[in-house]
């Protein structure tokens, strides 16, 4: 709150004003508004001793050095991608890593630009009309997607219906949304790895208002009922929402054409590392919920002169004047890694997007074969096709596998008691062979 700050450009509070809020939520000093415990609180003092560079990068590099230094055939919703140091250098200059939300067209044209093609990306992905610039991740877009059926449902409804595969962090964040809408979160049956359509439509009823559903799936399956399942939604008057990414969505079929309504998804397959956390939310959706999509909108127009120019459109938060109109209340500034998405997609090109997806096939169901052939393995555990990743059954328990390959220096997810995760990419494709080597002594 800045109270003691008196004249600070960025908390110019006085202490008059400082103590008229206060009084305002009847509290007596400004600490009384947190609740940090005695353990936690900072006491004024940081303890950490001075060193000079030289030494505080040998430190730096030491404590590093202590990670283990294991190949990750990891994924389920995060995956590493070779990104183009073209992108770090590009993404590196000082006008587009100093800039916040680009609020100013007429000094922010480049940027506002990069996003327009970014969206303008999406929307030849997807076949929709709008794409979104500014979501935290593929949850938060869930999420979104979620309170827009509520808000655009002509008729009442307060379900909405998820493939019981879905990751339990996805499944956590949508919850949370739906319970600040009175909104009831259900789960349908999935058959060999892909939705149960006679059980979704058992599922369906009149007060559903969302149906989602994956492509691929967290386990990797390519889901091959998209078009049955939008049909089940709209004829329950449903919206239709797609999982999907960047990199998948150039090989397969495209949204609109099956009948999505909104497409959401982690678009950080291009532009960032894995980053175990670190996304960036795709959202597309049709031009006639324009009013309502959350965040931010870039459109191009024209100046007094008549030339193309490019501004922030749509602000749906209405943070500035009206909230009480806001439809979401995301105001995160995804803008820079955008950004990294719209220069990887623009250097791969539609040729290099379609042979990387491509390549997430082939390789998936390369290592799947070799795998089966080890004794006491089982793959993949879905006859279906697959993107990246697959599911491999085994005898032995799969936690005690994945323990002694984490010995051997590779990762994989263990599902459950009898199930291992396998994800290969560019990035892990040359030590494939050795996984398959190590696996036949442990498995």
């Amino acid at each position: 709150m800045g109270g003691h700050n008196t004249g600070s450009p960025y908390a110019p509070h006085t202490p008059e004003e400082t103590a008229a809020m206060l009084d305002a939520v009847g509290a007596d000093r400004e600490a009384d508004l947190f609740d940090i415990p005695e353990s936690v609180r900072f006491d004024g003092e940081f303890n950490i001793p001075a060193r000079d560079e030289r030494t505080v990068r040998r430190e730096v590099r030491e404590l590093l050095d202590r990670n283990d230094q294991l190949v990750e055939f990891l994924g389920r919703g995060h995956y590493d991608h070779y990104v183009p140091s073209a992108v770090d250098h590009l993404a590196d200059r000082q006008e587009f890593l100093t800039s916040y939300t680009q609020y100013q067209p007429e000094i922010a044209q480049g940027f506002l630009q990069a996003l327009f093609e970014y969206q303008s990306m999406l929307v030849e992905l997807t076949g929709l009309d709008i794409a979104n610039c500014s979501l935290y991740d593929a949850a938060t877009a869930l999420g979104e997607t979620a309170t827009l059926a509520a808000r655009v449902r002509e008729s009442s409804g307060s379900h909405v219906l998820v493939p019981e595969h879905l990751q339990a962090g996805k499944r956590g964040v949508l919850e949370n949304y739906a319970s600040g809408v009175d909104l009831t979160v259900d789960t349908y049956p999935m058959d060999d790895g892909a939705a149960d359509i006679g059980a979704l439509e058992d599922a369906m009823a009149e007060d559903v208002v969302l149906v989602y559903a994956e492509s691929p799936t967290v386990r990797g399956v390519v889901e091959e009922s998209l078009a049955e399942i939008g049909a089940l939604a709209d004829g329950h008057d449903a919206l239709f929402c797609l999982g999907s990414d960047p990199v998948a969505l150039s090989i397969l079929k495209e949204p609109a054409a099956v009948g999505a309504d909104v497409v959401i998804g982690d678009a950080a397959t291009l532009g960032l590392p894995a980053a175990y956390g670190m996304g960036l939310g795709m959202f597309a959706t049709r031009e006639s919920f324009l009013r309502q999509v959350p965040g931010r909108l870039v459109g191009a127009s024209e100046d007094a002169s008549g030339r193309r120019a490019y501004t922030l459109t749509l602000q749906t938060r209405e943070q500035h004047i009206r909230r009480e109109r806001a439809t979401s209340n995301i105001c995160t500034n995804q803008a820079w890694v955008a950004l990294r998405a719209a220069i990887h997609a623009a250097w791969l090109g539609p040729g290099g997007l379609v042979d990387l997806a491509s390549d997430c096939v082939s390789r998936a169901e390369t290592l799947a074969a070799e795998l089966d052939e080890i004794a006491g393995i089982q793959a993949p555990v879905h006859d279906r096709h697959h993107f990246r990743e697959f599911v491999a059954s085994t005898d032995q328990p799969a936690a005690a596998i994945a323990a002694d390959l984490r010995e051997e220096g590779f990762a994989v997810h263990a599902v459950d008691d009898h199930l291992l995760q396998v994800c290969v990419t560019e990035t892990t494709a040359n030590a494939t062979d050795d996984l398959v080597d190590t696996l036949e002594v442990v498995a």
